[in-house]
């Protein structure tokens, strides 16, 4: 029997059962936060078709280009504010924890979300300092 392997999000969910159902439009994120963590884990994976369907069509890039050398290892949520399923607008602060040519480092970062078209949309990210 094939071992299911944990979300990259950090829940304890498995992939399947936590972030796939999202990266393959089988539904949407219920909160600001559930939308944060799937990103992360496109980014784990390298799925930038997620990534720029899920970013706010005011702020998305025309493309996303991957760092061959970084690897995303860990996720922290540090706080949400608002982004609920009856809210229009969220922020979630987070640690993303990475290796760059075997060094480790952390991304600390302030992001904003606004609901598109009734589904959660990144907006952008403030970087701070950790």
């Amino acid at each position: 029997m094939a071992k299911r392997r944990t979300c990259p999000c950090g829940s304890a969910a498995t992939y399947a059962d936590c972030c796939g159902p999202l990266h393959r439009g089988d539904r949407a994120a219920v909160t600001a936060e559930e939308l944060m963590r799937s990103r992360y884990s496109a980014f784990v994976l390298h799925d930038a078709a997620y990534l720029l369907r899920s970013w706010h069509a005011a702020t998305r890039p025309p493309s996303i280009d991957f760092d061959p050398d970084l690897a995303w290892v860990g996720l922290e949520i540090l706080a949400t504010e608002a982004g609920g399923p009856g809210d229009a607008n969220g922020v979630v602060e987070f640690r993303a924890h990475h290796r760059r040519g075997g060094e480790p480092g952390v991304l600390h970062e302030v992001s904003r979300f606004r609901r598109q078209d009734g589904e959660w949309r990144y907006v952008r990210g403030r970087v701070r300092e950790s």
